[in-house]
């Protein structure tokens, strides 16, 4: 018996500590499906800039410039946990037909940028994204709109907090990794094993931007009640948009109301003539 419970002891050791040093590998999974680009925003028919940057550490990232007819503004796109940007056309789709440039990088690591991905890391690469729009195309903050979705939305929030961007847009959003992976891994002390934070809840004390929480009560991967605790941690101006279906498709189930939503809380709060979808 007591063999056994030192093996027993042993095997949860060692799984605390494979959690412990290998967290990363759990939530930036660049290579699911791949890195490999399969699809580029001409095949939806959508005109586009290769765009090659340099983050603050030197690391080379890989993204894409999509202007829009009549631009009413740009929006800085970060996308989740899992692929590239090749994986996010129908949002560009749905951008450019909002009247909005979009602008979208890999994470390093991600796609065609080089690095392995970190939690400084990828706020880095915010960075040089959100200069290459401000300094490099000479872009006001006034008419950027940050959007996350998932893991993205944290590193919106992030960048929200530093800078000054129109709006922050937050689509299925966790409150924070320690508070996601407590509820995903309830049988271990995932709080206290926690290297990462993505604290996006925090960082919402100190965004003074309109703030728009999108989520679906179906959300199978991050629990509606996060992005409701979202909300409440908002400061005024602020809104809630309730999608349908799962966390990685509500967006696209969801269907005109979405569209209708982003394009409602945009047209309040982005500082451009008001160009609204017919």
């Amino acid at each position: 018996m007591l063999s056994a419970l030192l093996l027993a002891a042993g095997v949860y050791v060692a799984l605390l500590a494979f959690v412990y040093f290998s967290q990363a590998s759990l939530l930036y999974l660049p290579n699911l499906p791949s890195r490999a680009i399969v699809a580029s925003p001409q095949d939806i028919g959508l005109d586009y800039e290769t765009v090659w940057l340099t983050s603050e550490d030197g690391v080379r990232l890989h993204g894409w410039y999509i202007p829009a007819a009549q631009e009413r503004g740009t929006v800085l796109f970060f996308h989740g946990n899992a692929g590239n940007i090749s994986h996010r056309l129908d949002s560009m789709r749905i951008f450019n037909r909002l009247g909005l440039a979009a602008f979208i990088i890999d994470y390093r690591g991600y796609g065609q940028s080089n690095g392995k991905p970190s939690e400084a890391g990828t706020q880095r690469d915010a960075v040089a994204a959100w200069r290459y729009l401000t300094e490099a195309r000479g872009i006001a903050a006034q008419r950027i709109v940050l959007f996350g979705r998932s893991l993205g939305a944290a590193l919106a929030a992030w960048l929200a907090a530093r800078e000054r961007p129109a709006a922050l847009i937050m689509e299925s959003a966790f409150t924070s990794v320690p508070d996601l992976a407590a509820e995903l891994y309830w049988w271990l002390p995932a709080r206290q094993l926690a290297r990462l934070q993505h604290a996006t809840r925090d960082y919402l004390e100190d965004v003074r931007s309109p703030v728009l929480v999108v989520h679906s009560p179906e959300d199978e991967i991050i629990p509606y009640r996060h992005g409701r605790a979202l909300f409440d941690a908002a400061h005024e101006p602020k809104a809630f948009l309730d999608l349908q279906g799962d966390h990685n498709g509500g967006f696209l189930v969801s269907g005109e109301s979405y569209v209708r939503g982003l394009d409602d809380f945009i047209s309040r709060h982005l500082s451009s003539p008001a160009q609204r979808i017919e």
